[in-house]
């Protein structure tokens, strides 16, 4: 297996633990942020919430990874391009980093609110919703904004090199403007997250993500446009 064959594989695999610990955070995380008694319950969870923000720092190696990894592929077709990608990805990565230890901290006091009983409630309350919107936005701003800005960077040197087959850059470009345009629509409150629209406005960027992660895994790039 030559450089640029494994350097395909580690894409691929990473694209896919990617989605798959994306998910398994969001489900995880659910009795602390969609419970409206999450400062009495959460903390029954905990170990399964701390086992999502796990999960979601998977999610960041893997961006780190992938974008790292695809470099020195992307720069030999558009070195501004490909720095602008890793830029951003790293970014990415930041923010959902954030998110992760705003939903800790969340935890954290709701385990102190069982410990105070109900002293200070309202002080608890406002100080837990300040968190909530911390990781709402981040949310956004990284897998939908950010995502946005990655995927048709690198989707437009694959296109233009031909290093995987156009069908799936096209899919990335138009998956990526309209991820994008769920991001802007969710920031002016037009649709909710995790609503019906915004999983439509997505399906796109992660069916490209899987059939471009897939086709690296099997095929690997075109080696003959690299």
């Amino acid at each position: 297996m030559n450089s640029l064959r494994k350097s395909s594989f580690i894409v691929g695999v990473f694209f896919v633990l990617a989605a798959i610990t994306a998910i398994i955070g969001v489900i995880l995380y659910d009795p602390i942020l969609n419970n409206p008694d999450y400062l009495t319950e959460a903390p029954t969870y905990g170990n399964q919430i701390v086992f999502g923000a796990i999960m979601e720092l998977i999610l960041v190696i893997s961006a780190i990874v992938t974008s790292t990894t695809m470099f020195p592929i992307l720069r030999r077709y558009n070195e501004t391009i490909a720095l602008w990608h890793i830029c951003f990805r790293f970014l990415e990565a930041v923010v959902i980093t954030i998110g992760v230890i705003s939903v800790l901290s969340l935890l954290t006091l709701s385990r102190e609110f069982i410990i105070a009983g109900s002293a200070n409630i309202e002080s608890f309350k406002i100080t837990g919703a300040a968190l909530k919107a911390i990781h709402d936005w981040t949310f956004m701003l990284g897998p939908n904004f950010m995502l946005g800005l990655n995927t048709i960077m690198y989707s437009y040197i694959f296109y233009r090199s031909k290093l995987v087959p156009r069908l799936i850059p096209v899919l990335g470009i138009v998956g990526s403007i309209l991820v994008f345009l769920a991001a802007i629509l969710e920031m002016f409150g037009v649709i909710d997250q995790l609503s019906t629209w915004g999983g439509v406005l997505a399906l796109p960027v992660a069916l490209n993500e899987m059939i471009l992660a897939i086709w690296l895994i099997v095929k690997g790039f075109n080696d003959k446009k690299f």
